[in-house]
Formats: structure tokens, C-alpha cells, sequence
């Protein structure tokens, strides 16, 4: 029990990274959404940030989980591995910054007139500069030195958020035009998170020193055949989480703007991201902490009982969330608002993202990782097939349907695959109990939104979720009772 209260007190640190950024970048959203009023303009930045989160996966080349297995297994090598891992990445993404600016212009003809050559070379360095300090962070993080991590996390983006406060609300437009001529407001979006990433550059090879130059092609040739499938599993994984902001530009009906309902869909995915906080907060915590307890005895108690844990808070903040809509909706622009019904669904595709993570445990454990090349790939499929399928028929809906629907495919057939490699367990004491509480939360705030109560279904929702968040806490004994 120590040992989850470990994990869970480490997610917590690990989660300034990721909660406070996350925050910051939320005091973006009102910014950008009323600024640029125009939701096409936010639709351009929907699209580029869907193909950074696509190419990021592609750069980090899986090598961040590889770098964390290889450093265990091989404890007499960790500054061969750091600087194996380093160097690839970082060959891998220079080129790709270079070959990008080369073809900058073909690019912006490929996308469009909206799209300029300027935007894909500046999204190129940004996509290439986080690239590159992902097996630095990934040191960090295995040498147990999460306060370094979260604040070099949380500087970058207070000076992504101060330079777009900068830039959007204290200078004056017509000077930055005098400045650099005529260019669309939303560009600065770009420009303020590659300064955040040069410095972040800076702080984390401060902290967790640029590697010695201690190549071995042995060593190069088993991190790449480990991590490689992983790499596979991300870009399908990925095709999951981005594509279907790309295929909203492509697929809605022609009638239709689409570069205005994907800036709508994007502002949507803005406030569903909270649940999306706790998730990758519990992942920075959870990848190290697995790997190492992986050899315990009592390896599948903890698991098992951290899994509850994950379950059940997920479904806590997606009710949470789903139910202070009517507050939550104002950080987005008016222009932005007419589509928020999608978000109790998206909610839900999240849920099942965690829990697929949490599976994919056994196969990255049991070093099966072509396993989560197979899940990635048939939910790639099912994203494609989805998306093409639904999106014409019911617009965005169809996209966050589709999420829904790849993310519980994913669970399932890993869980079926995976329950009996001895790394897959679920504590099970009480969990019935809670899930049978949250539906009755749900139920009854359900039934005054049916009755157009807003506010009212608001206040006795989180009234009743305070109170099993607190019944939980006791009956787990992480709370007790004085007499």
C-alpha cells in the first residue's frame, strides 16, 4: 500500500508538469477563442498541432520507453544508453527541421493559401526542439528527480502563456505590423511556443548534462529493435488522438466550412483535456514505478489496486467535468460554443485511453511489444473506417464517436490478450460499490439537465461527488476516522 501511495504521491509532483502547464495554457484558450474570433483561424492551429503531436511520435522513435528498459537492464551502461538514445533523436530531428525548410513552399501549396510557408518552418523547429529534449527528460524522470522535471516544464509554459499575453493583448497589432509586416494574428501561437522550447533546450541540458558522445552500434541496434515497434504503436496510437482534426477537414460535407466547425472541435478538445491532465500525470509516474517493482513479489497487488485507484478517479473527473459544463463553457470564446455536447463523449474515449495504458503494461513487461503494434494498428483502423464512416453523417460528433469507440476496441483486445501474462490484475473489493454510486450521481444529474436545471444539476452533482470522493477515501483507508 506504501508503494501506491508512492506512485500516486509522485504522479502528484509529476503532474505540476503537466496540471500547472496545462492551467497556464488553459489562460490561453479565453485568449486565443476571443481574440481570434474567426474559428477558422483556431481551425489552422487545430490542423498544425494535430501533425506536431503526430510528428513528435514519429522523432522520439519509441525510444524514451526503450531508454527506460534498457536502463534497467543494463544498470553498468546508463550513460551509454543516455547518449545512444540522445543522439539519435536528435540526428533524426535535425534532418527532419532541414528537409522541412527546404520544402516549405510545396508543403503550404499541398495544405493550402491559408497555410504558409513560415508556419510549417517554424512548426517544424518546435516539433524538432521537443523532440530532442525528450530522452533528457526521460533521465529525469528515471532518476527520480521530479521537482527538476515539473519546473523546467512549468517555465516553458509560463513563457509560452506571458509571450502570448505579450503578444495578443499588450502590444498593439499595428506595431508587430510595422515590425514584420502583415502576417495573420494566429502565428504568434507559433512563434511563443518555439521560444518556450529553446529555453526549455537550455534548462533541462542544465540539469540533466548533455550526453558524452558514447556511441555503440550493438547497443544503438537493440534500442532501436526494442523501441521500434513501440514507434509503430505510437503512430497508430497517434492516427488515434490526431486524425480526426485532419479528417474534419476533409471530410465534412462540402456545404459546410470545415476549417470552422475543426477550430469549434478544437476548442471543445480544449476543455475535455482536463481529463487528459490526470492521465498523463499518472503516466510520467506510472512507466518508471512499473518497470522498477516489476520484479517484486507483490507486483500484481500494486498494480491491481492502482488500477481501481486510475478507474475510478478517471470517472470522477469526467463527471466532474461533464456536469460544470455551464461554468467550464466560458472559457471559450461565444463563437466557439455551439458543439459542447460533444464532450461527455470525448470524456468517455478518454476513460478508455487510460485504461488501455494501463494494460499495455503487460506486453511493454513481458517485452511483447509488437503486441502494442497490433492494438495500434487495428485501432488506426477503426479510427480511418470510423471517421470516414461518421463524420460525413454526423460531422464532429462522428469524430469524437469515433475516439470512443477505437480507444474501448484497444482496451478490450489487450486485456483479452494480456490476462494471463501475470501482469494484469484489478482489485475488485468495493469497486462494484463505487461504480454503482457514480451511476447514481449520474442519474440524478441527469435527470435535472433533462428538466433544463443547469445550475441546479451543477450544485447537488458536485455536492454528491464530494461526498463519495470522501466515502472512498475511507473506506480505502486513505483517509481515517477519529473518535
Amino acid at each position: 500500500m506504501s508503494s501506491v501511495k508512492q506512485l500516486y504521491s509522485q504522479s502528484i509532483i509529476y503532474g505540476l508538469s503537466t496540471v500547472v502547464p496545462r492551467l497556464l495554457n488553459y489562460l490561453l484558450v479565453p485568449i486565443h477563442t476571443n481574440v481570434l474570433t474567426d474559428p477558422r483561424q483556431y481551425g489552422i492551429i487545430t490542423e498544425f498541432y494535430a501533425y506536431i503531436s503526430f510528428l513528435l511520435i514519429l522523432l522520439t522513435f519509441g525510444l524514451e520507453t526503450g531508454f527506460f528498459r534498457f536502463i534497467n537492464k543494463n544498470t553498468d551502461k546508463k550513460d551509454e544508453v543516455y547518449s545512444n538514445s540522445f543522439y539519435f533523436i536528435s540526428i533524426l530531428s535535425l534532418t527532419f527541421f532541414f528537409l522541412s525548410t527546404i520544402f516549405s513552399t510545396n508543403l503550404s501549396n499541398f495544405l493550402g493559401t491559408d497555410y504558409l510557408p513560415i508556419y510549417i518552418i517554424t512548426a517544424a523547429a518546435i516539433v524538432s526542439l521537443d523532440a530532442i529534449t525528450a530522452i533528457p527528460f526521460a533521465k529525469l524522470r528515471s532518476q527520480n528527480r521530479p521537482i527538476i522535471f515539473s519546473m523546467i516544464k512549468i517555465i516553458g509554459v509560463a513563457i509560452n502563456v506571458l509571450l502570448n499575453i505579450l503578444f495578443y493583448l499588450v502590444i498593439d497589432p499595428s506595431v508587430i505590423n510595422k515590425l514584420i509586416g502583415n502576417i495573420n494574428p494566429l502565428y504568434f501561437v507559433f512563434v511563443a511556443n518555439l521560444i518556450q522550447n529553446i529555453v526549455v533546450l537550455i534548462l533541462v541540458f542544465v540539469y540533466a548534462k548533455l550526453p558524452t558522445l558514447h556511441l555503440s552500434k550493438s547497443l544503438l541496434i537493440k534500442l532501436i529493435k526494442y523501441s521500434f515497434p513501440i514507434l509503430l504503436a505510437g503512430i497508430a496510437g497517434t492516427t488515434n488522438e490526431a486524425f480526426d482534426r485532419i479528417f474534419i477537414k476533409y471530410l465534412l460535407p462540402k456545404d459546410l466550412d470545415s476549417l470552422y466547425y475543426l477550430g469549434i472541435y478544437g476548442a471543445c478538445i480544449k476543455i475535455s483535456v482536463l481529463l487528459v491532465l490526470f492521465i498523463q500525470m499518472y503516466r510520467f509516474a506510472a512507466e518508471p514505478f512499473f518497470f522498477k517493482t516489476a520484479v517484486s513479489d507483490n507486483h500484481n497487488e500494486l498494480f491491481s489496486k492502482s488500477f481501481k485507484y486510475f478507474i475510478i478517479f478517471t470517472i470522477v473527473i469526467s463527471i466532474a467535468i461533464t456536469f460544470n459544463l455551464p461554468i467550464l463553457k466560458y472559457f471559450i470564446g461565444k463563437n466557439y460554443r455551439e458543439s459542447l455536447y460533444i464532450i461527455p463523449i470525448m470524456l468517455a474515449a478518454n476513460v478508455f485511453y487510460g485504461i488501455f495504458f494501463n494494460l499495455s503494461f503487460w506486453y511493454k513487461l513481458s517485452d511483447k511489444t509488437i503486441y502494442g503494434l497490433k492494438y495500434s494498428l487495428i485501432g488506426s483502423g477503426t479510427t480511418i473506417l470510423s471517421n470516414i464512416i461518421l463524420i460525413p453523417v454526423i460531422g464532429i460528433f462522428g469524430a469524437a464517436v469515433s475516439r470512443f469507440i477505437t480507444y474501448t476496441i484497444m482496451s478490450l483486445l489487450s486485456y483479452r490478450d494480456g490476462k494471463t501474462s501475470g501482469y494484469i490484475s484489478l482489485e475488485k473489493k468495493n469497486l462494484f460499490l463505487y461504480l454503482i454510486l457514480l451511476a447514481i450521481v449520474i442519474l440524478i444529474g441527469a435527470i435535472f439537465l433533462l428538466q433544463k436545471k443547469e445550475i441546479f444539476s451543477l450544485i447537488i452533482t458536485n455536492i454528491l461527488l464530494f461526498i463519495f470522493v470522501l466515502l472512498f477515501a475511507y473506506k480505502e483507508k486513505l483517509i481515517r476516522r477519529h473518535v
